[in-house]
């Protein structure tokens, strides 16, 4: 069993598709696009999205899936245990979210119990996306999470409703010399 010092990140989105971790609730809170990165900047080692038809670079906000506040809702995914080290990998890796203590909305939490939510910063650049019109969906990022549901047995909630759904391809930014 679990000691109380260990700590997990719940993952409800790319985190929990095929990451391992066991399922988990996270009480009072929705899955939702509400995030995005503006893929016309280059962040040294980021990522970036081409168009896998001529490998151009589109002007779009690339979308992901958030969680908020809901009381009443919740939200399905993964509890991961993870160290000091992880955490700092998933720091850097998860740029458009901060980290918060969800702890007392998991039940059952084994010990302190992280998640990423949408960062002020990243939900201002969806907003962005949509009122210009150029807001997406990656192809590939939506069936890996809907997959990793399906494979957890997860509800798909993820339906990106009004965001177009393109096919682009994630390119790994190498970073800065």
């Amino acid at each position: 069993m679990s000691g109380a010092g260990e700590q997990f990140v719940f993952g409800y989105g790319s985190l929990a598709a095929g990451a391992g971790g066991r399922r988990a609730r996270l009480e009072g809170h929705r899955r939702v696009w509400g995030v995005a990165m503006d893929n016309r900047v280059t962040i040294p080692g980021y990522k970036a999205y081409r168009l896998p038809a001529d490998s151009s670079r589109p002007a779009v906000y690339v979308a992901f899936l958030d969680v908020v506040a809901d009381p009443g809702a919740v939200t399905e995914g993964v509890l991961l245990a993870v160290d000091r080290a992880a955490l700092g990998a998933l720091d850097a890796r998860e740029r458009n979210y901060e980290r918060v203590d969800v702890s007392a909305a998991v039940p059952g939490a084994p010990g302190l119990v992280w998640t990423y939510r949408g960062s002020a910063a990243g939900r201002a650049r969806l907003q962005h996306g949509l009122q210009r019109g150029s807001a997406v969906v990656d192809r590939g990022y939506l069936e890996a999470v809907r997959a990793g549901f399906a494979a957890l047995g997860i509800a798909d909630d993820a339906d990106p409703a009004s965001l177009p759904v393109i096919e682009l391809e994630r390119v790994e930014l190498p970073a800065a010399p």
